[in-house]
């Protein structure tokens, strides 16, 4: 289950798969098993029945496959069935991972709800669509919405109509492009969301590299999904917005990482008690710089400084000028107080 009581240092990875698969099932496993390799919590793909969200005469995006004619073509040569969604399903969680779709019409969400979704991702274009919102509200599941397309007003209307059937949401700040620039990554939306919305926050990634989400998780984003590909040599219509599987794991490491430091604050003098033997190695110690007799009367000229720090310390060297020696000392000798003579 997705936890979206999510505590200060939680942080929850969505690997958004898409169609990245690019319509073989067999693929769409292995994603699974990689995504789950690379120590994610989650994987996302798209549910898209053509004939329920599309007509013959949508254009697209860009054309990246002369294989498929139209747009329409792509989206139906994109359709599994449910026994194979189900499949799927069925295969993250047996890795461990909650298995999402974000659904693209009605049916796509009748689909989907069968095979037991237990949260709905809205996409950035579907934010508008009250319909299809209020169809998944009535499920009563926990939503997160991508608010990449969207205005402020046409959030609150969505947050509303969530607000009006009472379930539990995430908002994501995400920039619809592909792949985004670091000056469009709009970072400075995660608190501002966080404050109107008074809900978890995350952050939808397509920069196609692991940086803004290490950055987002410091700024309090805790839930980040980021679009993922076997290759860069794949093509498909996000590859260039993806971030490889390796780089995934790279990803997951340092936000655990980051997740560990921002949750075990420490206190300076603590810290700098507990390294007493590595102190005593790299601090200073007051030392004689020739051999001195008893009854020599301390100068300047007599003492130096030098590792380790286990004698007496550089900072009170101006304490023993002008003490008096009580025994002879050979040169390099680490001076103590017992050495001088009683004042």
């Amino acid at each position: 289950m997705i936890p979206l009581n999510l505590s200060a240092d939680t942080c929850f990875v969505i690997g958004e798969i898409a169609q990245a698969h690019d319509g073989s099932l067999g693929t769409a496993h292995a994603y699974i098993d990689a995504i789950a390799d690379a120590g994610a919590d989650a994987i996302k793909f798209q549910t898209h029945i053509a004939a329920a969200e599309s007509t013959p005469s949508e254009p697209f995006r860009i054309k990246f496959s002369p294989q498929d004619a139209t747009r329409y073509a792509y989206w139906k040569r994109m359709e599994f069935t449910e026994p194979q969604w189900q499949g799927l399903a069925d295969h993250a969680t047996q890795r461990g991972l909650v298995f999402l779709s974000s659904p693209f019409s009605l049916e796509a969400v009748q689909l989907l709800e069968r095979i037991g979704m237990v949260a709905w991702k809205i996409a950035s274009g579907e934010v508008c669509n009250h319909t299809l919102l209020r169809a998944i509200a009535a499920t009563g599941k926990p939503v997160l919405f991508s608010s990449g397309m969207s205005h402020t007003d046409e959030l609150d209307a969505a947050v509303a109509i969530l607000a009006e059937y009472g379930n539990e949401m995430a908002i994501f700040q995400c920039t619809s492009a592909y792949p985004c620039p670091p000056e469009k990554v709009g970072l400075n939306m995660i608190p501002l969301l966080k404050e109107r919305y008074n809900c978890p926050v995350g952050l939808s990634d397509h920069s196609g590299t692991i940086w803004p989400a290490l950055a987002a998780y410091t700024m309090g984003a805790r839930i980040l999904e980021i679009h993922v590909t076997m290759s860069r040599e794949l093509f498909g219509p996000d590859v260039c917005a993806s971030v490889t599987t390796g780089e995934l794991r790279q990803m997951v490491d340092g936000l655990r990482f980051t997740q560990a430091m921002l949750a075990n604050p420490v206190d300076k003098d603590t810290m700098a008690g507990e390294l007493t033997p590595l102190r005593e190695l790299f601090t200073r110690s007051v030392v004689t710089r020739r051999a001195l007799s008893a009854g020599t009367c301390l100068t300047v000229e007599d003492l130096t400084i030098k590792k380790p720090g286990t004698g007496i310390p550089e900072a009170r060297l101006n304490e023993l000028i002008g003490r008096t020696l009580a025994c002879d000392l050979e040169p390099d000798s680490f001076l103590r107080f017992e050495d001088l003579s009683a004042e």
